[in-house]
């Protein structure tokens, strides 16, 4: 019997998380806790607090405890964005590009670029107010990126009411498709709106796109009904929960089931699928079972194993996953892989496995930005051929958009793939407090030896009879035993006693060197 691919809805915690499950494995996992509910996709009537000629920005009142940001570029009627701009050149169905993020794409040569970008000062004021979309959440001190270029996400399209537009998503590769589904969306689209069309909308008939053209046209008549009855600021329209999201996006006729396992949200998923994906409602399980339903699948594991930086292959080579400000870079190792013919065959094999395993990882861990593999080096420009071929054909079933470049003759390989949203690591871990997310701690050797050295400069000048170092317990007890003839060397050099002191609430980097006792004479 063939690895059926499966949606797993858990609900039954502080976190409500979804897992695509493709042949038995995990290959996507969404994560959403229930306190910390994303804002990005809503739509709010704001008010602008300030405008900043020099930055050419302004910040926004849109209700929540920091102001938003909105750059001129975000502005109706401004020069438009980097972000649709991306967005429309790719055709794809995701709409988060970061515009930060260093890709190859040619500039759109449309009317709308030629134009003069007017001055913000010029498009907004002081108390005005204006509609506004978030495009990114809040990060550190910063208050949350909002544009006026709302796009709304349907199962088929996504309507761009400020964009006169069609754009159809890249990944449907045949062109009678394109032909056909591009011909029935400008017959019925409205006059200067614009729409792009998303995988899902393969093979469906012309009835089904204008439901959904009509439900978008319908929901941003109400947004612009809302915005001109409330006051500002309010919330006047919310983004589906990370739950409806991935129902949305995720149940195509590749999926086999989608298993819920709260009687609540199964109620709300179906009610959801019978409005828009009612040919799909049969694959729903309202699952009771007494395993959890991350258990069936042996999930939990491959979740932890997804958050470690090495990962091995079952040839006996590994991966190793670091993570820098600019960039991540992937090292490819043999580990205990010794091959049976030559050097090159043994090399390409383990190559080959890592080609296969490394994009699988990329969108299980979310990783985006830059990316650096380096693959161990091959001699035979055939052989890069073929890892070449079978990384591109793995990444093929990402859905996140990536560029690619061919690997150099030093083995490396560079990849920029769009940012989604935060990566697994980013959602599930936080930065050591021991190590302070250094990754690394100094060795006990190396901290005894600074003691030795600051007791030898200061033991002197520090006016008691005896001294006490304060340290963590460990570095107490490695002290005592590995350097305590050091310690009875300084004790006799500064005739002062030396007393260690062990204090659990010590970093193990931590110690304190201080006087004891009466004051010498």
């Amino acid at each position: 019997m063939a690895k059926q691919n499966i949606l797993l809805v858990n609900t039954d915690g502080p976190e409500n998380r979804v897992a695509l499950v493709e042949g038995g494995n995990l290959a996507e996992l969404f994560i959403e806790r229930q306190k910390s509910v994303s804002n990005v996709g809503n739509i709010y009537k704001g008010k602008v607090l300030r405008v900043m000629p020099g930055m050419q920005a302004a910040f926004v009142d849109i209700g929540l405890e920091k102001a938003a940001f909105l750059y001129i570029t975000d502005i109706v009627g401004g020069r438009l964005p980097n972000r649709i701009k991306l967005y429309l050149q790719n055709q794809d169905e995701e709409d988060d590009v970061e515009e930060d993020e260093e890709l190859d794409f040619d500039i759109l040569e449309e009317d709308f670029d030629q134009q003069k970008t007017p001055r913000i000062e010029q498009l907004l004021s002081p108390g005005q107010e204006i509609l506004v979309q978030v495009a990114k959440d809040p990060l550190g001190t910063k208050g949350s990126r909002v544009t006026g270029y709302v796009t709304l996400p349907g199962r088929h399209l996504v309507f761009m009411p400020y964009v006169d537009h069609v754009g159809i998503s890249r990944k449907i590769e045949d062109d009678e498709e394109r032909l056909r589904l591009e011909g029935i969306l400008e017959e019925i689209r409205p006059i200067n709106t614009g729409f792009i069309i998303r995988t899902a909308c393969v093979g469906q008939n012309a009835e089904s796109i204008r439901n959904d053209l009509d439900y978008l046209l319908l929901m941003w008549e109400r947004i612009q009904s809302q915005y001109h009855s409330v006051p500002a600021p309010s919330l006047i329209f919310s983004e589906l929960d990370l739950i409806l999201r991935c129902i949305r996006d995720l149940v195509t006729p590749e999926i086999d089931k989608c298993m819920v396992d709260s009687p609540i949200h199964y109620k709300r998923i179906k009610e959801f699928m019978e409005v828009f994906l009612p040919q799909s409602v049969h694959i729903l399980d309202d699952y009771r079972g007494n395993i959890a339903i991350f258990d069936l699948y042996d999930l939990e594991p491959q979740i932890d194993q997804a958050l470690t930086h090495k990962v091995w292959l079952k040839s006996g080579g590994y991966l190793v996953f670091e993570r820098t400000e600019a960039l991540t870079t992937i090292d490819v190792n043999t580990g205990s892989f010794i091959g049976q013919r030559s050097l090159e065959e043994t090399i390409t094999q383990i190559n080959m496995e890592a080609a296969k395993e490394i994009p699988l990882q990329l969108r299980l861990r979310n990783i985006g930005g830059l990316i650096v593999i380096d693959f161990i080096d091959m001699e035979n420009e055939e052989n890069r051929e073929r890892v070449m071929q079978a990384f591109a054909e793995a990444l093929s079933l990402d859905r996140a958009r990536h560029m690619v470049l061919p690997i150099s003759e030093f083995g490396l390989m560079q990849i920029t793939r769009q940012r989604i949203r935060e990566s697994l690591l980013n959602t599930m871990t936080e930065p050591c407090s021991y190590c302070r997310g250094k990754g690394y701690n100094k060795s006990l050797e190396t901290i005894s030896s600074e003691i030795i050295r600051t007791l030898i400069r200061k033991g002197e000048k520090i006016p008691t009879d005896s001294l006490r170092i304060k340290c963590n317990p460990t570095l107490a007890d490695f002290l005592a035993h590995n350097y305590q003839d050091w310690l009875d060397r300084i004790e006799l050099r500064l005739d002062k006693p030396i007393n260690v002191h062990a204090s659990e609430i010590l970093h193990v980097e931590e110690y304190e060197i201080t006087g004891e006792g009466p004051p010498t004479a």
